[in-house]
């Protein structure tokens, strides 16, 4: 027995003397990397920058926040972004108690511990790292995302964690908790423009944060560690759920009593925005989103629209979600001079004319929307950028204004036949006089119409909008093949339900959006190439030094072949302007005539859903593309309803007018197939 433990024993401490030893060398290895493989030298130079950015401030940096600019197309102001600090920063003693205890009990238990950095988390961080194959809790304190928020860029590297440590530790070391706890309540982002708890009371409640009880303190409080999750306009659900989230935390920390949690809790949030607050209209939401996008690749940020899994979906989105948010918040405050496509012309023009055309539906919701609805984007077809953006009839009403342009999808019924159906087949080798067989189909569609031709052309079955020969060709396509064209002109909302018939008429799981649709017929246009919707041409520093120039700009100034600047090519140009010659046809005779534009050459596609739920006009000419949906948020049936309707008549009322005193241009001709095939042989 004396021998078993004595050999117990000595086991035991050969284990812990070989675990040592292990230890050791590893540090040794990672002693001699750090040194040789010049670690040294950089984390030495980011410590010296972190001591020379504390060093220089002062109370006043906590306090700034930059104007940024946005200008539209011919150079005059659009909008000015302008953060609240200065008017509503609180000091210390007037920040309520719940404040500091909501913060410290969720974000930073150990705040008034610590030297900046809590090293047990970040190692907690690390760890579940590597269990979990991506990052699953954080391991910043309030200090080091007050190092962040103020000093540094939303990069995600090693480099800037280092740099966010070694500021940290020089801000403890230099100011009071006090005084970082103020800093950091006063320049957090609480969503929709509102930087500092104060801010975002007045903002969400209309009352100074002194006012609010604990309920509503700490809902406020749940916003910052997420701002686009938990944003009280638009998920308020997310946010009542970190808010009793964060009063447990408090119960368990012993701020609060069970009894004073448990009230906190089912007490029902009501929002009370401020009277006479801005809301943002069409132009301003549509630039915010293409900034930040546009922000978020200059950071190197990879957009990705189809997965291979829910799981690798899931772990985009979050991804997605926290940069679109740092990305944002920066808007406020980084005093970015934004360069924008919109004419401001243009847009009045569309909005008059979306208004005009629907002005007969006065119905309104429950929240006091009109509930029939229209959407329009214009695309400069010479440049590629976004002029127009229409996200619906104009109201004057408090609360989000939804961008229906793009951020609604719907479906396109055949307004999406050129793009899926008709373009992809002509490159295989039909054309325009190629003749198909109109006739039932055999547990198919049926033609609107009820009429079945015969034989009849490609170009006369696109003029009439033929669902028979749509659906035939699809099937000997293939919807899989067909749905391809729209992945990469980047038609975000198609689902692997897709991937059947249906879709040849427009049937969609869940639809496409105008902006996707405008960009799908400017490619047509383009002789086949896509490029991307954007209105952002470029931004600017306060400085004046570019941060982001779209390829399009870029390409010009680098003076580079019209090939290269033209796009991704996702047609070839033949089957591109063929397509375009049977549109022009859908303007003159067929279901979009009456329509067309006078002297100006025009090409265009009607589109109407089952019921006449949605309706659809696409069109251009060689100056712009504009289209148009017309539709209830809520799908229900319009009686008359149809693509050459009012989506029809507010797009040639429009295009009408913005092709006033512009020369009548012919578009690219195509060449005959025989030709094709000569030049092939050749």
């Amino acid at each position: 027995m004396a021998k078993q433990k004595k050999k117990k024993k000595y086991r035991g401490f050969w284990i812990f003397f070989k675990l040592q030893l292990l230890l050791f060398l590893l540090l040794a290895a990672g002693t001699g990397y750090y040194f040789a493989g010049g670690y040294a030298q950089t984390i030495s130079q980011l410590k010296e920058d972190a001591d020379f950015l504390v060093a220089k401030s002062n109370e006043s940096i906590f306090r700034k926040g930059e104007t940024g600019l946005v200008y539209g197309a011919d150079g005059k102001l659009l909008k000015a972004y302008k953060g609240e600090k200065d008017s509503y920063y609180l000091e210390y003693k007037d920040i309520p108690d719940n404040v500091v205890k909501a913060f410290v009990s969720v974000e930073d238990r150990k705040f008034y511990k610590h030297k900046g950095v809590d090293y047990l988390a970040i190692l907690r961080a690390v760890i579940a790292m590597f269990r979990n194959g991506e990052v699953t809790q954080g391991g910043s304190t309030i200090t080091q995302q007050l190092a962040r928020t103020v000093f540094l860029s939303n990069e995600v590297t090693w480099e800037r964690k280092m740099e966010e440590i070694f500021i940290a530790r020089n801000l403890e070391a230099k100011y009071t908790k006090n005084q970082i706890m103020e800093f950091y309540v006063n320049n957090i982002y609480f969503g929709n423009g509102y930087y500092g708890i104060q801010a975002a009371a007045q903002g969400y409640f209309s009352k100074s944060i002194d006012k609010l009880d604990l309920s509503q303190t700490v809902f406020l409080c749940a916003i910052p560690n997420n701002p686009s999750l938990y944003d009280p306009v638009h998920h308020k659900k997310n946010t009542i759920g970190r808010r009793n989230r964060m009063l447990s935390a408090m119960y368990e920390m012993g701020e609060i009593s069970l009894t004073t949690s448990k009230e906190a809790k089912s007490e029902k949030i009501k929002l009370k925005r401020r009277k006479g607050i801005k809301k943002n209209d069409y132009v301003e939401t549509f630039v915010n989103y293409c900034a930040v996008r546009a922000l978020m690749k200059q950071q190197g940020f990879e957009f990705q629209y189809y997965f291979d899994s829910e799981k690798q979906e899931k772990k985009y989105n979050r991804e997605y979600t926290k940069a679109y948010r740092e990305c944002e918040s920066s808007l406020y405050t980084s005093g970015y001079r934004i360069y924008t496509s919109i004419n401001m012309k243009q847009q009045t023009k569309l909005q008059d004319a979306i208004d005009t055309g629907l002005e007969s539906f006065q119905d309104v919701s429950d929240e006091g929307v009109y509930k029939l609805q229209g959407a329009g984007v214009t695309i400069d077809n010479t440049t590629g950028y976004v002029t127009a953006v229409v996200g619906g009839r104009s109201q004057d009403f408090e609360g989000y204004t939804l961008n229906r342009a793009y951020q609604s999808f719907r479906q396109p019924g055949s307004a999406i036949k050129p793009l899926l159906v008709y373009t992809p087949m002509v490159e295989r080798g039909y054309t325009p006089d190629t003749l198909v067989a109109d006739t039932p189909v055999e547990d198919g569609p049926s033609n609107t119409d009820g009429v079945y031709e015969g034989m009849i052309s490609v170009r006369h079955a696109v003029k009439r909008s033929k669902n028979t020969i749509a659906w035939k060709l699809l099937d000997e396509l293939t919807p899989v093949a067909g749905l391809s064209y729209l992945k990469a002109m980047n038609f975000t909302k198609l689902d692997p339900e897709d991937e059947r018939l249906p879709v040849a008429l427009g049937g969609f799981t869940i639809g496409v959006s105008p902006l996707e649709m405008a960009a799908g017929f400017a490619t047509l246009q383009n002789d086949g190439c896509y490029r991307e919707p954007t209105c952002i041409i470029k931004i600017e520093d306060t400085q004046g030094n570019l941060i982001y120039t779209s390829e399009t700009e870029e390409e010009e100034n680098k003076n580079a072949k019209k090939e290269q600047a033209e796009g991704t090519r996702i047609y070839k140009s033949n089957a591109a302007r063929m397509m375009t010659d049977m549109l022009q046809t859908v303007m003159s005779e067929g279901t979009a005539r009456g329509l067309g534009l006078g002297d100006m050459p025009c090409a265009g596609k009607t589109g109407t859903t089952n019921d006449n739920k949605d309706g659809w006009f696409a069109g251009y000419t060689r100056y712009y593309t504009t289209s148009i949906w017309v539709g209830y948020d809520q799908p229900q049936t319009l009686p008359g309803l149809t693509g050459s309707s009012y989506p029809g008549h507010i797009w040639h009322n429009y295009m009408t007018s913005i092709h006033e005193n512009t020369t009548p241009m012919s578009f690219i001709p195509y060449i005959e197939q025989k030709e094709v095939d000569q030049d092939f042989a050749e």
